[in-house]
């Protein structure tokens, strides 16, 4: 576990730089320049990442059982997951309603993800991976309305064949993933026939 434990504080480390220093990264930006820092701020994420991961697996063969979640809570994590899809989604489609509603789609995505795969999973590795993805989707949310009310953004306009779009997508790829894609690249079936 602790080359996972590893890859997550890399991982979210870089991910809250601006959280918890958000001056000193302008003043890199500024230093190395825009393209430099998101070159950098990607490998290190990358690398991070590809380490949580990688140690997830290892963790999960030989797991450590904290609790044993109800079977039903199961179908929680399919229902969670429909709306965390489509907040995915309205982080990258401009214009939708969604975004100019809730503001940082992506980080209310990754909440609701990592909230509903703790329901499901009671490994100890599970619990520390989605438990550390909900802890900083929950600081990182706050911090960014925080600097979106001190630098006096209002609410983007929206336009309706956008938010369509947006609502399609996320659709069809929660659709895909559920279906198809979660057991392909996780190992483990999202939905559990039978």
């Amino acid at each position: 576990m602790s080359v996972m434990i590893l890859g997550l504080v890399i991982f979210l480390g870089v991910h809250s730089v601006r959280i918890v220093a958000d001056d000193w990264r302008r003043a890199q930006i500024a230093r190395v320049g825009e393209l430099a820092w998101k070159g950098g701020y990607s490998l290190v994420s990358l690398a991070g990442l590809a380490l949580a991961i990688w140690g997830f697996g290892q963790m999960r063969l030989d797991p450590a059982v904290v609790w044993f979640p109800p079977l039903g809570l199961r179908h929680a994590v399919a229902l969670l997951m429909l709306p965390a899809m489509i907040l995915l989604v309205a982080a990258y489609v401009p214009g939708n309603a969604i975004r100019a509603r809730l503001g940082h789609p992506m980080l209310l995505a990754v909440k609701l993800w990592a909230f509903a795969h703790l329901l499901a999973n009671g490994r100890l590795g599970d619990i520390v991976f989605f438990g550390a993805f909900l802890a900083w989707a929950i600081v990182a949310f706050a911090a960014a309305r925080r600097r979106d009310r001190a630098a006096g953004l209002a609410a983007p306009a929206s336009r309706l064949p956008a938010t369509l779009v947006t609502l399609a997508i996320g659709l069809v790829a929660y659709y895909l993933f559920a279906m198809h894609l979660h057991g392909w690249i996780i190992g483990v079936p999202a939905i559990a026939m039978g």
